[in-house]
């Protein structure tokens, strides 16, 4: 593997319309490694070398700068290298030195940026080369073999399973749980006229889609990173897209939606908007810094739902949706869906109970276990 320091300046930001190009400023986010990934020799360790360039979508910056390390870190953080990841590892970053002040010294907190293996494959849809596990894989090698001390994740990532020697003790509080409709022409999903093209690399999505709207067509293989498939649509491969709303809201990017939809429209995928900080298990530093930025509510919530999705055995190759919240009087109220691939067939099923780990664990899997039984064998077409 090859390493690098580094500075991240300001993520990519891509908008559906053409806007002036700022001046691109100098900013230093922290100290970087970046493991994975080829990094150009810079001289001069402040040496800042800022590339440009013009999309029809607006001005995509990146900045790299080197810096060298002066003093070892008291936490290091694997995240994968996606705008996305790095702004929720620099959100953590944020969280951990408001709550802890030895953190905000220079050096205190190092991210190690992974490269995995489902961001070096794109062409092919991730049912086919292994499932969400590959976005979390490599990061979690790192983290067992000492290389990093905690893995910031997307939940909706995250295999029902952790690997030996490693747990997750620590959600932040979670985003909008929603999806938004991204259209140059349209204003929502309903508006679309028959033959449209939606983009989408989840098959929750689109068997949603087809259920409520099946005069609509879905590209399946519609993956990267928000930018890349907000390119890909403004190039005309595709009519729409959806994206996840939380993520839109990390990067700033709230200006390409179009609409957002309801819960009833598109039940969101389990533990979506939700991130989640592992460690080792015999790290009790790690975990005493971890149990400081623990949002309670959204680890139970994300408990229940990923019970759900275990007793379904879900994977990439399932369209499966679950979303867990506290409601008005304190309870929880889950929401589980399963359909087939073509969006035929959907079931759907809800549990209410008290907002209690165990409780709702408990609801999670017996809700599971009802979707199993209703479906039947055969009925997933895998």
């Amino acid at each position: 593997m090859e390493f690098a320091s580094s500075s991240l300046c300001q993520a990519h930001k891509v908008a559906l319309t053409r806007q002036p190009s700022p001046p691109v400023n100098s900013c230093s986010l922290g100290s970087v490694s970046v493991i994975g990934f080829s990094l150009p020799q810079i001289s001069s360790p402040s040496l800042a070398k800022c590339r440009r360039k013009q999309s029809s979508f607006s001005s995509v910056r990146a900045c790299v700068a080197v810096e060298q390390k002066t003093r070892t870190a008291i936490i290091r953080i694997g995240t994968r290298g996606s705008p996305l990841a790095l702004a929720q590892a620099y959100e953590t970053r944020a969280k951990l030195q408001a709550k802890h002040p030895e953190l905000t010294e220079d050096g205190a907190i190092h991210i190690e940026i992974i490269k995995t293996t489902g961001d070096k494959i794109l062409s092919q849809p991730l049912a086919d080369i292994g499932g969400k596990g590959l976005f979390t894989k490599e990061i979690d090698e790192a983290l067992i073999n000492g290389h990093i001390d905690i893995a910031v994740h997307s939940m909706k990532d995250v295999p029902t399973y952790l690997p030996e020697k490693t747990v997750l003790p620590c959600n932040l509080v979670r985003e909008d749980v929603r999806d938004a409709f991204i259209c140059l022409t349209a204003a929502s999903l309903a508006d679309l006229p028959a033959g449209s093209v939606v983009g989408t690399a989840s098959l929750r999505r689109k068997s949603q889609i087809l259920h409520k709207y099946p005069s609509l067509s879905v590209e399946e293989n519609f993956r990267g990173n928000v930018q890349t498939r907000l390119s890909k649509l403004q190039g005309g491969k595709v009519h729409a897209t959806l994206l996840a709303l939380a993520g839109l809201k990390r990067l700033s990017m709230t200006e390409n939606v179009a609409s957002i939809l309801s819960l009833d429209e598109m039940l969101p995928a389990v533990a979506q908007g939700a991130i989640g900080i592992a460690c080792r298990t015999d790290d009790d530093k790690m975990a005493n810094y971890l149990a400081s930025l623990n949002h309670e509510e959204t680890r139970l919530a994300v408990a229940c739902e990923r019970a759900f999705l275990e007793t379904l055995d879900g994977s990439c190759r399932t369209p499966i949706a679950g979303y867990a919240a506290k409601d008005e009087e304190g309870n929880c109220y889950f929401r589980g869906l399963v359909a087939s691939p073509d969006g035929t067939k959907v079931l759907e099923t809800s549990r209410k109970g008290p907002y209690v780990f165990e409780d709702m664990v408990k609801m999670g899997k017996d809700a599971g276990q009802e979707l199993l039984s209703r479906a039947g064998p055969g009925f997933f077409g895998n």
